[in-house]
């Protein structure tokens, strides 16, 4: 982690500090989706607009990076419908553009996504649907007793 590191601030110094998460993570990421049971139907959507989606899963998809959270809905036979927020969080080289660039380069990358990451892989456990339990057949009523006088 530390040679990694090293290699970044190498590259940012060179750089001049700007924009070094477009440089090292750029502006999309790949999101690799695990359901447990596998084969289901999992669509993305961002903002309320479907990004795209992994059919059947385990799959991935390539996303645009952005601040905005991800929501994952995924759909199976059998299994309740299961939602999963993927939440946009901070790359790794954008504290290297804010320390080492004064700002300029977080600029940049803000501008472009590049400072965001979302996680990946996601997994998702997908829970059967209960069955309702069948009607019983109604039982006979109890036959009268005679009226005895």
């Amino acid at each position: 982690m530390a040679i990694q590191f090293g290699k970044v601030l190498v590259i940012c110094l060179a750089m001049g500090a700007g924009a070094c998460s477009s440089i090292v993570d750029g502006t999309s990421q790949e999101i690799v989706v695990n359901t447990n049971p596998s084969g289901a139907r999992c669509i993305l959507y961002r903002t309320e607009a479907t990004i795209g989606s992994v059919d059947p899963t385990p799959g991935a998809i390539t996303v645009k990076k952005t601040k905005d959270d991800i929501t994952i809905v995924c759909d199976k036979d059998g299994y309740q419908q299961t939602t999963y927020m993927n939440e946009s969080g901070v790359a790794e080289a954008t504290l290297g553009n804010i320390v080492l660039g004064g700002g300029i380069g977080w600029i940049i990358d803000s501008a472009s996504g590049a400072d965001n990451k979302y996680t990946s892989p996601v997994n998702v456990n997908l829970i059967p649907v209960v069955p309702a339990p069948a009607p019983t057949a109604a039982q006979p009523a109890p036959a009268a007793e005679p009226l005895t006088q």
